[in-house]
């Protein structure tokens, strides 16, 4: 099903038509009710950040899982709770101002275009898709809508991470010519997929756990609550993952766009799930901070980044188990993942002057923003194209050692086969 007829085709969503004004875009005047999608987990972390704000009226949850619905329900009695978020939606349509998407990677796209289609503002978690032509899509109609819209990146309005952003585009180490950036998380599996299949527990939903993906037995404990950022279906692997946290403050530093080209070194494909190792190479035209071109190296797995003369530091320091690397043409600036810039300049640390800025609220910005006091951050105009450039490296993941070439303007690859993993059917649930 294309995402444009599963919007049509949800018969529980009453018509935007018939939505009152103050269901559509615009600035609220003291209050936002929100629903909330997905309560537990990072969505209970999501929930609890978006409540706190004096301004915040939480009207409906929604989750597959009855333990998570059941304790967040605890916690706010007067809202109404759902394990469909279609029908959510479809009934709380004139009562509801925000959207909070807190799912499984997969069931971000669709149920903020559903939202948002409503004339909702919306949150939603990151990897802001699943998909790259999703991606193309939120970014589309969140403007069309001129909605408020913001993706949960919390750290990108950190000191820390801002005051890299500043120091890099102040030409503290000149232009860049390379980015190193790695995480030794592991959400990959190289093992065998799965056979057979576990009863579903009375508590779970499976049918609307898997929403709009493709049908599988349940396995318990593989996929459901954390287990699905690993495979292919559901989760984007430790790119899509940290990826989207450690690139954040480089693509911003360095005002990006999407890759040209991206290459990347892994196991051979298998259709289940993302390898346990990647080395993702990208290359980026440049920009006014950086070189002719950029070149992006990306590492993920237990193992790290290996030894390479960029990532050396001083007296034999050992990295940081996340983070990044900015190489100039006067030197080098290491972004540490939660940790203030270090600058190193001939193989030794150099003092830095950070400059002083205020501490934000990455959920109390969205609130504001719904009541027209502030600007979101990260909104999906600029959280999609950070989306599509990792997404780019998660397909390239299924061509191991071949540089794919990417048409911006056209939004496909070169190499025809690749274009098949941009999009993919939405199954009838």
């Amino acid at each position: 099903m294309k995402r444009r007829d599963f919007i049509r085709n949800s018969g529980l969503l009453i018509s935007a038509a018939s939505l009152p004004a103050s269901a559509w875009a615009g600035v609220l005047k003291r209050r936002v009710k929100t629903a909330h999608i997905g309560v537990g987990g990072m969505g209970a972390s999501d929930l609890r950040s978006i409540s706190s704000h004096p301004s915040v009226v939480v009207s409906a949850l929604c989750d597959v899982d009855a333990n998570n619905l059941a304790e967040a329900a605890r916690r706010f009695p007067e809202a109404k709770a759902f394990t469909d978020y279609r029908e959510l939606l479809g009934k709380m349509g004139r009562e509801i101002d925000a959207v909070v998407v807190s799912t499984p990677d997969h069931t971000h796209a669709p149920a903020s275009l559903l939202a948002m289609d409503m004339g909702k503002h919306v949150y939603c978690q990151k990897p802001l898709t699943h998909l790259v032509t999703e991606a193309r899509a939120m970014r589309r109609l969140a403007g069309e809508k001129k909605l408020v819209t913001q993706m949960g990146i919390q750290i990108h309005s950190f000191r820390e991470y801002r005051a890299a952003v500043a120091l890099i585009q102040s030409g503290i180490i000149g232009k860049v010519h390379t980015v190193r950036a790695w995480s030794n998380k592991n959400w990959g599996f190289d093992g065998p997929p799965p056979t057979g299949s576990d009863p579903v527990p009375e508590t779970l939903d499976w049918n609307l756990w898997l929403g709009t993906a493709p049908e599988r037995p349940y396995k318990d404990k593989l996929y459901h609550p954390v287990e699905w950022r690993k495979i292919l279906d559901f989760g984007c692997g430790t790119l899509g993952d940290m990826g989207v946290h450690i690139f954040d403050t480089p693509y911003t530093a360095l005002d990006l766009d999407v890759p040209a080209t991206v290459m990347t070194s892994c196991r051979e494909p298998n259709g289940y799930s993302h390898p346990e190792k990647n080395i993702v190479t990208y290359e980026f035209p440049g920009t006014r901070f950086t070189t002719e071109t950029l070149k992006w190296v990306w590492y993920d797995g237990a193992d790290g980044p290996g030894n390479h003369k960029d990532l050396e530091l001083p007296d034999g320091q050992s990295l940081p188990r996340q983070g990044a690397m900015f190489a100039g043409e006067t030197g080098r600036l290491l972004v540490p993942h939660w940790d203030w810039p270090k600058k190193i300049v001939n193989g030794a640390f150099e003092p830095v002057t950070y400059p002083d800025l205020e501490e934000k609220d990455h959920y109390h910005q969205f609130i504001d923003a719904c009541l027209g006091k502030d600007e979101c951050s990260a909104p999906f105009s600029y959280a999609a194209r950070l989306t599509e450039a990792i997404l780019l490296g998660v397909v390239a993941n299924r061509f191991p050692e071949r540089t794919l070439h990417w048409n911006n303007a056209a939004s496909t690859f070169s190499e025809a086969e690749a274009n098949e993993l941009l999009d993919s059917p939405y199954r009838s649930y």
